[in-house]
């Protein structure tokens, strides 16, 4: 039987979302805060709540702290005409980094982002002095926390695994259920229950058309 959705990989951790990914796509609608440097005409109506109260013409004025849509406020994001500034979610400066440091293990990702790594991969697009940092710390992070996501993996053959992926943000649920479908791949090798290979539809063609050039 087939399966009603066919997983597309994500495309975060690189330049661009993949907008075909479902993944992304949640991605890019995580908040992101920021701040603005020029008044916005005739956008207040969406953005700002009654009590703010916006200019007559509906202006979001400059100067107004707000929390925009990834995608939305990279649209935005422009280097010469200074439209908005970008701000730090607080997970990704100093004070995080620090933690992430001494032992990201501890850290539960899913409940601080459940995009960390590719919604921080994404504020790289940022004109940001932090950006070096950030990288590194992204990337340590993982490191630190490889390890043992496939040691659980490899060692949580038919149990409630619930617990072991509470912590993990969606991209390390992705590696644990990669381990985890190894491992049982695996078991059923040993125990003689995985698949008998079959010859490729490409081999069972050739033998066809050559058969039927035999009976001409």
């Amino acid at each position: 039987m087939s399966e009603a959705y066919f997983r597309v990989e994500s495309g975060a951790l690189g330049l661009q979302e993949n907008f075909l990914s479902l993944d992304d796509i949640l991605m890019s609608h995580e908040k992101l805060p920021v701040r603005t440097e020029i008044p916005m005409p005739r956008l207040g109506a969406f953005f700002l709540e009654r009590s703010v109260g916006a200019d007559t013409d509906n202006a979001i004025p400059q100067g107004l702290k707000l929390e925009l849509p990834l995608w939305l406020a990279k649209g935005l994001y422009d280097n010469k005409r200074r439209i908005l500034s970008v701000e730090l979610p607080k997970i990704y400066q100093e004070g995080w980094r620090t933690v992430f440091s001494a032992d990201a293990n501890v850290v539960d990702l899913h409940k601080m982002g459940p995009h960390f790594y590719g919604f921080g991969s994404q504020l790289l697009h940022f004109d940001n002095p932090e950006n070096v940092d950030i990288s590194q710390s992204l990337l340590q992070t993982f490191i630190g926390r490889f390890r043992r996501i496939m040691d659980s993996s490899q060692n949580a053959y038919n149990e409630d695994t619930s617990a072991l992926v509470a912590r993990l943000d969606e991209m390390e649920r992705g590696l644990f259920q990669t381990g985890q479908k190894g491992l049982n791949d695996f078991q059923c090798w040993e125990k003689g229950q995985a698949s008998q290979i079959t010859a490729s539809n490409l081999v069972q063609n050739y033998k066809k058309r050559k058969f039927t050039d035999m009976e001409d």
